[in-house]
């Protein structure tokens, strides 16, 4: 079905773009993790990219949402500006960023963002608004980067700011020239970067711009770029060496790659460690702050503003990225990631490999109470703190640790299903023999860990884990953030509520007396085992009234109690 075009550039084409642009990384993001060969071969730019404008889509989804909410009834003749749609995408794509590409991605968004929001009395704009938004996005992105390297997502930006600046006429013509411009220039991105001319590939981060230009055009004229258009994905590769990209740039591009005076040479020791984070920090400490991580590594992004930044560089001593930016201001959301010795992207230390097991299961685990119950029972875990899902590198660094030929993958959150695939993908492409499953929630986790039989054939262990998890329904108690629409009803900032496999079923004021209705209507259709999660901000109390109405109504059940820590969740339950 073909999207309806939107005329102008507004809230809703804000909206319908973010849309657009997450499925069609969706659909690209296999393609783009596999020519992930620069700045680091870590195979996961695609999966960053859909992550980041995921966070995006969330935040602009919740401003309408927020709009549509006045007293309960719904008020469809209103709904929130552009300059409120634009700051919403921008944000999220900032707090959500990840990865190198994503990082910058996010800047390009937020540089669009600072355009659009100036024009704030306006309720949409058009052909020169959004000519002027595409090249702000470009400079602003450059200027984030400490070391800008061309080849790369920042030349095939450029070149869309470029194509925009000589279009005419409206949205449409705007978008459908920065696309095409794009395109040539991805290109051309063989020809400026070494490592990329070698694998014969165009720049993964590139790709992804161009995919997200394409859903633009899709907004404004209702159909994606036809075959016609097709983004070019690999380099062809001639026999003597000689990399000829399968599409030429357009004319007037043919000195694009002359440009070009900087080039990154082979390198032999890169740094260990990728450490991204949030910081909430003033100008002139970013300023500092810059200048010192500039010292301890390379790829070096800082983006954002007003207080609220996001940095991400690639180092070789992690605490001390940390602590530049405890100097600087208040980091939140760090997360480091091990790039690896003797991993596929790393050479070896000249020790020999352990031997590989046979088996592992590796899950990913919301507190550091279930982390430890988790290892116990022999599997490899992945921490995930609240707010701070693990990105699909992470995944595949806990799969590397787990150092087996076959291994059962545990995402243990409906939301981490596409990087969990995407990890899942990476480590089959090393030779592991991965199987899924799609667990929701880490109680599911749990029956399907009581039942794994390493010395069974690895068919029948994942068919017996799969059929464990789907057979346990999951319940959560948590705490509103913020006033919304739920299946229950409305609820407000501050209410408990009570999610029964993913959905909100009931809404309170007391935390024992929701957890008791959560689990009355889980055991009405029946169950053998209830299995328990206390949070560390849940009253010790509720598990011990819960135990007691168990034993008191439903004679035949079991009940296990575990302590989870700080896991976000007041409370899990799980009925086998």
């Amino acid at each position: 079905m073909a999207q309806v075009p939107q005329r102008f550039f507004d809230a809703l084409a804000v909206r319908t773009w973010c849309g657009l642009s997450l499925r069609a990384l969706g659909r690209a993001r296999e393609e783009i993790d596999a020519i992930n060969v620069y700045p680091v071969a870590d195979g996961d730019t695609g999966t960053n990219l859909y992550l980041t404008v995921e966070s995006a889509v969330a935040a602009v989804e919740a401003v309408f949402a927020a709009h549509e909410l006045d007293d309960g009834a719904p008020q469809a003749a209103e709904g929130p500006s552009l300059a409120e749609a634009v700051g919403a995408m921008a944000h999220g794509a900032l707090i959500g960023a990840r990865g190198n590409s994503g990082t910058i991605l996010a800047q390009l968004l937020r540089g669009m963002a600072q355009v659009l929001t100036a024009r704030s009395e306006s309720a949409h704009t058009e052909g020169p608004g959004l000519r002027l938004a595409l090249r702000n996005a470009a400079e602003s992105a450059r200027q984030a980067v400490a070391h800008p390297v061309e080849g790369t997502v920042l030349t095939v930006a450029s070149a869309a700011a470029d194509a925009a600046d000589d279009a005419e006429g409206d949205c449409a013509e705007v978008a459908r020239a920065a696309y095409e411009g794009a395109r040539a220039a991805l290109a051309a991105t063989p020809a400026q970067l070494r490592v990329l001319e070698r694998a014969g590939v165009v720049d993964a981060g590139g790709h992804g711009l161009v995919t997200v230009l394409g859903a633009l055009v899709e907004t404004f004229t209702g159909q994606a770029p036809g075959p016609g258009a097709a983004t070019v994905v690999h380099a062809r590769v001639e026999p003597h060496g000689d990399v000829a990209p399968e599409a030429s740039p357009a004319p007037g591009d043919e000195d694009l790659a002359g440009e070009c005076a900087v080039t990154e040479a082979d390198r032999h020791d890169e740094p260990a460690f990728e450490v991204i984070y949030l910081l909430e920090a003033e100008d002139a400490a970013v300023t500092r702050l810059r200048r010192r991580l500039d010292a301890l590594g390379d790829s070096l992004v800082v983006v954002g503003g007003d207080g609220l930044w996001n940095v991400h560089v690639h180092v070789d001593d992690a605490g001390a990225a940390v602590e530049a930016g405890v100097e600087a201001g208040r980091p939140h959301r760090i997360r480091i990631t091990h790039f690896g010795h003797g991993d596929a992207h790393t050479t070896g230390t000249g020790r020999p490999p352990r031997e590989r097991s046979r088996r592992a299961v590796v899950a990913v685990v919301p507190g550091e109470g279930l982390a430890g119950l988790y290892a116990e029972a022999g599997a490899t875990t992945l921490l995930a703190r609240p707010g701070e899902p693990p990105a699909s590198g992470e995944l595949v660094q806990a799969v590397r640790r787990a150092h087996a030929h076959e291994v059962v993958l545990l995402p243990n959150d409906a939301e981490l299903r596409h990087t969990a695939a995407a990890a899942a993908e990476q480590a089959r492409a090393e030779g592991v023999r991965v199987a899924l499953i799609p667990t929701r929630s880490a109680v599911q986790g749990i029956a399907a860990l009581a039942v794994h039989e390493p010395e069974r054939r690895f068919d029948e262990d994942v068919v017996a884990m799969t059929s464990a998890a789907g057979a346990t329904r999951y319940a959560e108690v948590t705490v509103a953030e913020h006033r919304s629409w739920t299946t229950a009803g409305i609820c407000q900032a501050g209410d408990v509520l009570g999610l029964i496999d993913g959905d909100v079923a009931v809404i309170g004021a007391d935390v024992t007396e929701v957890a008791a209705t959560v689990l009355d209507r889980m055991l009405s259709a029946g169950g053998e085992l209830v299995t328990l999660v206390l949070g560390d901000e849940a009253p010790g109390t509720v598990t011990e009234h819960l135990e007691a109405r168990v034993r008191e109504a439903y004679l035949a059940v079991d009940t296990v109690v575990h302590r989870g820590g700080r896991q976000g969740a007041l409370l899990l339950v799980g009925v086998e």
